[in-house]
């Protein structure tokens, strides 16, 4: 586990590897939430990760991949692509500037 301090989030990177287009949605979905706090949101394929990233959002199945791309690089993984109890949780860490365990 490791802890993120939201008030240090600048690079946001959704991975995904389905195709689906679920996970370009929630990049969409987290540009908009994120945008007052100047945090810049990017997709982007698991293999491809940028090593810049502050966090990563994942789906829980990719979750060790992405943490093997990008060690030490906090990796937030959830379960549902609306509505996740994770991604919330990571969001308010970012408004509020707060510190979370991930």
């Amino acid at each position: 586990m490791a802890t993120l301090d939201g008030s240090s989030v600048k690079k946001l990177v959704v991975a995904c590897d389905a195709g689906m287009g679920s996970s370009v949605m929630l990049a969409g979905t987290l540009r908009k939430q994120l945008a007052a706090r100047g945090v810049t949101v990017e997709h982007s394929p698991v293999s491809g990760i940028p090593e810049d990233a502050d966090v990563v959002v994942t789906h829980a199945g990719l979750a060790d991949r992405a943490r093997g791309m990008v060690p030490g690089t906090p990796v937030v993984p959830f379960q549902l692509f609306i509505g996740d109890p994770a991604i919330t949780r990571l969001v308010n860490a970012i408004q509020n500037e707060e510190t979370i365990d991930v």
